[in-house]
């Protein structure tokens, strides 16, 4: 069943489809949102309310544009609601980083370095960084995501690239001294 097939499954109130969908959106909504939010328990949290929200606003759906964006745009949203109500804004709780597969070869300390750095931005420069490097989004679709305007998110997106380079500048000058 492809992707068109849910939707219409899921707008005619078939079950099988809004799982079927469930199962293959679930895993990907839980990293970003845990990335996002900084918080696996309240990445949870959002993406169960996005996965709310699809259901109940499917019919607000537009099937001529894409789908993907439209989305991650109910869970960026639905991260920085939660955020907000939580006021979790500066602490964060450390991912597994040492057992997710996609990052098996890679060195863990460089890998946890980055994480940190990238964790330690500003949202509005994390949450596009991500949505942009991580999930892959060009910067219309972060734009649309967002509710940004693409010139604010190819700035945002710059700054944040020079902040990230800066920092690990850093960090990479005192693992000289060390």
């Amino acid at each position: 069943m492809v992707k068109e097939d849910w939707i219409r499954g899921i707008k005619a109130g078939d079950k099988q489809s809004f799982r079927l969908f469930y199962e293959a959106y679930a895993d990907y909504a839980i990293r970003t949102a845990s990335a996002i939010t900084r918080n696996r328990e309240m990445a949870k949290d959002a993406v169960q309310e996005t996965f709310i929200r699809v259901y109940k606003q499917i019919e607000s759906y537009n099937p001529v544009l894409p789908f993907v964006p439209w989305f991650y745009r109910i869970l960026t949203n639905e991260c920085l609601r939660l955020m907000k109500k939580e006021k979790m804004l500066s602490k964060f709780e450390h991912p597994d980083l040492e057992n997710d597969p996609t990052i098996a070869m890679e060195s863990f300390d460089e890998l946890s370095s980055l994480y940190d750095t990238i964790q330690s931005l500003d949202d509005i420069h994390r949450v596009p960084l991500i949505l942009k490097y991580v999930k892959g989004f060009t910067e219309k679709e972060i734009a649309n995501i967002l509710g940004l305007n693409q010139n604010t998110v190819k700035s945002r997106l710059f700054k944040a690239r020079k902040r990230l380079k800066e920092s690990l500048d850093f960090i990479e000058k005192e693992d000289d001294f060390q």
